[in-house]
């Protein structure tokens, strides 16, 4: 059953949120539902062009989207196993289910987020 995460009235934060460190994220994950995480860093191209798709599900979407710079953040990204950006990692109720790496477009951002939603 696929559940569409796109939501007029979310109980999500209606922009990324900026990771400042592990203890942070670790709240954001703790929070519970769908949060994905943006591992990026600013001098990347394809993370700069997939920054609308990632402000429209922000936006959008039922789910928390979080943000990792990687060059202020490395130990967390390193723990992540983050080797490349974008990498795009995917907690539901607390627990790690999916990362992805490399640009993806905003439907299969939407898609991503929706294979983790629940009622």
């Amino acid at each position: 059953m696929t559940t569409d995460t796109r939501s007029e009235t979310a109980a999500s934060p209606s922009d990324p949120v900026q990771i400042e460190s592990e203890t942070h994220l670790d709240e954001i994950v703790a929070e519970g539902g769908v949060v994905l995480v943006d591992f990026y860093a600013d001098w990347c191209g394809p993370c700069q062009m997939m920054e609308p798709s990632i402000e429209a599900l922000a936006e959008e979407s039922d789910a928390t989207v979080a943000k990792v710079d990687v060059d202020a953040l490395q130990q967390l990204a390193s723990a992540y196993g983050v080797r490349g950006v974008p990498t795009l990692v995917v907690f539901a109720n607390g627990e790690q289910v999916d990362q992805q790496v490399g640009m993806l477009g905003e439907d299969r951002l939407f898609d991503l987020v929706d294979e983790y939603a629940t009622d």
